[in-house]
């Protein structure tokens, strides 16, 4: 089965974009190729797992990254899954071909000094809008909710008599996050200034009372984070992993800042450590005598 009929159930059925149907394309034609060149193959139909290993080796010694390579054999999975689909393949030469690891970035965070200037240099006004965008960023980073979590924090989340606030998670798993005192009293203040501005249930709202929506959200977060810091990325998560390389930089124990976080397993909460022992380096090299 030639792959513009892939291409086409891919556009008329799945509905993919111009852009993902180019690439889907473009890959799959690069493995035909190659298997025509090495191993004199016609089509894709009489690969076999040896052949298409092969493949992913000369993408790898090439210097494509693993994250293109990855690209690529994902392509080749949905069309062999298609062909066995159609009945045109009684088994998937794709099934044990290894993906090449993808190394994770390392999150990007705020300095303690930057965090520091935010609460303590920047004016913000004593109304309902100013002490919103005050709060808004002091529980990102105090607390390290999520984005979609901070907009669907309604008051009853609120606990005030121990100081702790209730976020819905992922998969709609629930956990309890203590907060500060002086961002508990923040909080009961700003209540009470939004009750008087409008009657919603959220805890946060637009300038006009109404519901939060991700984009409002990032674009005061950009605003506020672009005055003390030169950084390129300036969003929510940024405040999230900021909260957690600070939690564990000053001796927070790694499960309790996976609890905070609501991750499922602790390996994603591990990639903070990277961030740790960079810094512990940077200590190394400038205090021993030997670095």
């Amino acid at each position: 089965m030639p792959i513009t009929d892939f291409i086409l159930y891919l556009q008329k059925e799945k509905r993919f974009s111009t852009h993902t149907l180019t690439a889907y394309q473009a890959d799959l034609e690069n493995a035909s190729h190659y298997l025509n060149q090495e191993y004199g193959v016609q089509g894709l139909t009489s690969a076999s797992a040896q052949m298409l290993r092969s493949w992913v080796v000369s993408l790898m010694e090439e210097g494509l990254k693993p994250k293109s390579v990855n690209r690529k054999i994902s392509s080749l999975k949905s069309y062999y899954n298609f062909l066995r689909k159609k009945g045109k393949l009684s088994v998937n030469p794709t099934a044990k071909l290894i993906s090449p690891k993808v190394d994770k970035p390392l999150p990007i965070y705020l300095k303690e000094t930057e965090i520091k200037n935010i609460f303590d240099e920047l004016e913000f006004t004593a109304d309902f809008v100013g002490q919103r965008d005050r709060l808004m960023l002091d529980l990102f980073y105090s607390s390290g909710v999520r984005l979609s979590e901070l907009i669907n924090l309604k008051e009853v989340d609120l606990n005030q008599a121990q100081a702790q606030i209730k976020v819905l998670g992922k998969r709609n798993k629930q956990r309890i996050i203590p907060i500060p005192l002086a961002t508990l009293k923040g909080l009961i203040n700003y209540i009470e200034l939004k009750q008087a501005f409008c009657d919603s249930p959220y805890l946060f709202v637009t300038d006009k009372g109404k519901n939060l929506y991700p984009k409002f959200v990032y674009r005061k977060v950009n605003h506020y984070l672009g005055q003390v810091s030169s950084l390129s990325k300036k969003s929510p998560h940024v405040l999230r992993h900021t909260f957690a390389t600070h939690m564990l930089n000053n001796g927070a124990d790694l499960n309790a800042i996976k609890e905070l976080l609501g991750h499922a397993n602790l390996s994603a909460t591990q990639v903070y450590t990277h961030n740790s022992i960079e810094k512990l380096k940077n200590i190394y090299n400038q205090a021993h005598p030997r670095a």
